[in-house]
Parts: C-alpha cells; structure tokens; sequence
C-alpha cells in the first residue's frame, strides 16, 4: 500500500467515524503500531481516535488486554485484544490483529498469517488472513487489511 492510498483510506475513515459519531480504538502485535500512527495521521484524529495499545510482548497482551495465557497467533487472541482496547479506551469501533510477520514460522504458524479481529466490541468478526513477502511487506499488508476493514465495518453503520 502506498502512503497515498493510506492517507485516502485514513480520510474516508474520518469521514465515516465522525459522520457516525463514533470513535475507533486499535490493538496492535506485529503492526507494532502502524494502524495507529495511520489513523492519528487522519483529519481530526482527535474527534474519532481513541487510540491504540501496542502489545508486541506477550505480557501486554495478557495482563492489560485480558488475553487467556497461551498460544497468541490465534483468532481467539485477535478477539480478545479488540474486546480488550475497546474495554479499556470505551471505543465504538476497534480492531486488533496478531500474527506471525516472518520470516520463519511463529507459533507453529506459517510466515505472513495474520489473525484479524474488528468492528464493534460487542459483536467482532476475525478475519484469518495469508500475506507473502517479507516483514515489512507483511506489516503493510497487514495495515492495509485492518484500515479497509474498519472502513467497511463503518459503512455498515451508515447503511
């Protein structure tokens, strides 16, 4: 994804939020904090952008997004992290991802897997998805899934 297309999805997920009156809130592992610098980036953050939590360690993915201790490539791990940053910042919108970004396997998880959870905190969708490349290109693929995500999950709102 280029870093035009990225400001374009960024500016439709503004206009969206804030036609919604909603606000986003993110949890991040090998993204690592793209997702949010992506959406802070995007017009009037401040209005819609609750803000993210990157919990690269395990740890962090445990004990502040409430995570069940174990394996964390795992769609269940993705949910959790949403439901986790949507608890923690009260946002309407969230989305989470996990996975192994490469170049080996991670978890037993083949490199470019990606576990990605979205939408209300109440009612999320995961979202198993398989980038190839290498690292970086698996982050953006990654980054492009969870703004395209949220943008959809935000125009169903608006009918």
């Amino acid at each position: 994804m280029t870093t035009e297309e990225t400001t374009d999805l960024g500016e439709r997920i503004a206009d969206l939020a804030s036609s919604a009156g909603t606000t986003i809130a993110v949890a991040e592992s090998l993204t690592s904090g793209a997702i949010a610098s992506a959406l802070g980036a995007s017009p009037q953050a401040g209005d819609w952008f609750a803000g993210g939590v990157v919990a690269y360690s395990e740890h962090v993915k445990f004990d502040v997004l409430g995570v069940t201790p174990g394996p964390v490539i795992t769609a269940s791990s993705a949910e959790q992290m949403a439901a986790g940053v949507g608890r923690l910042l009260s946002a309407g919108f969230v989305a989470a991802v996990t996975g192994a970004g490469g170049p080996g396997t991670q978890e037993g998880r083949e490199a470019g897997t990606i576990f990605l959870a979205h939408g209300r905190p109440d009612a999320l969708r995961v979202d198993e998805l398989h980038f190839d490349g290498d690292p970086e290109e698996v982050v953006h693929a990654t980054v492009d899934a969870a703004l395209n995500a949220l943008a959809r999950d935000l125009e169903e709102v608006r009918g």
